[in-house]
């Protein structure tokens, strides 16, 4: 599905997401090569977070994300439009908090967390930016946002990446995923996300300060970090 897809259709993409619910987790981690569990630990590295604090987990699918940083002894909530992802997450992960929502309009309070996370998510939202708005719209000043997403990879990678993408990738999905079809937008919707530079920008016209990107796997992944000016 491409992002004039996704413009057009968000009941579709919520489908989507609920019919690939239950094999997902395990779909993402063969996909990935097994490094989303390495992306997730950098992900939390990268947040400064304490017993005590709340942060709100975006477009968090099965929880599986939230649960990291819930390891911190931080109160993190699992937040989704897809109810598919969120029941399969409440059999999964029954201890932590889960909402229904929309990224474009969170059902929480102005400033009431010390921090924001999505990952793999943003690509997926009809407005990126007014998303990264009403993320700092939760935010305390002063508090954090982390974006884990897919990015530009280095050049040496790039060819192999898009060969993976378009090649390998459909065959994976289609032995491990319960809807692989599901997964064709994922290639086209990678190559037209903008790169780190141009993300960070992005972030920074939303509200953000000290936006800085640290490159993962090559590029591949990038977590973009800021604070809530």
């Amino acid at each position: 599905m491409a992002r004039a897809d996704l413009d057009k259709q968000p009941r579709q993409v919520a489908a989507m997401f609920d019919d690939v619910a239950q094999r997902y987790d395990v779909a993402n981690s063969v996909l990935s090569g097994f490094q989303d569990r390495r992306w997730r630990r950098h992900m939390v590295g990268a947040l400064s977070l304490r017993p005590g604090m709340k942060v709100a987990d975006i477009a968090a699918g099965t929880a599986v994300s939230t649960a990291e940083l819930a390891r911190t002894g931080a109160w993190a909530v699992a937040a989704d439009f897809s109810l598919g992802m969120l029941r399969a997450g409440a059999l999964r992960r029954p201890a932590l908090p889960k909402a229904a929502a929309d990224a474009l309009q969170l059902p929480f309070a102005d400033a009431s967390f010390d921090a924001v996370t999505i990952s793999f998510g943003l690509r997926n939202v009809v407005d990126p930016p007014a998303a990264l708005r009403e993320f700092a719209r939760v935010t305390k000043p002063g508090g954090q946002l982390l974006v884990c997403e897919f990015s530009r990879p280095a050049a040496i990678v790039r060819p192999f990446y898009r060969f993976h993408l378009k090649r390998i990738m459909p065959l994976i999905a289609g032995r491990f995923s319960s809807n692989p079809e599901a997964y064709s937008y994922l290639a086209e919707s990678i190559g037209s996300w903008p790169d780190q530079p141009t993300l960070a920008t992005t972030i920074a016209q939303a509200g953000w300060g000290e936006v800085a990107w640290k490159n993962l796997t090559f590029g591949v992944v990038a977590l973009h970090h800021a604070i809530r000016d």
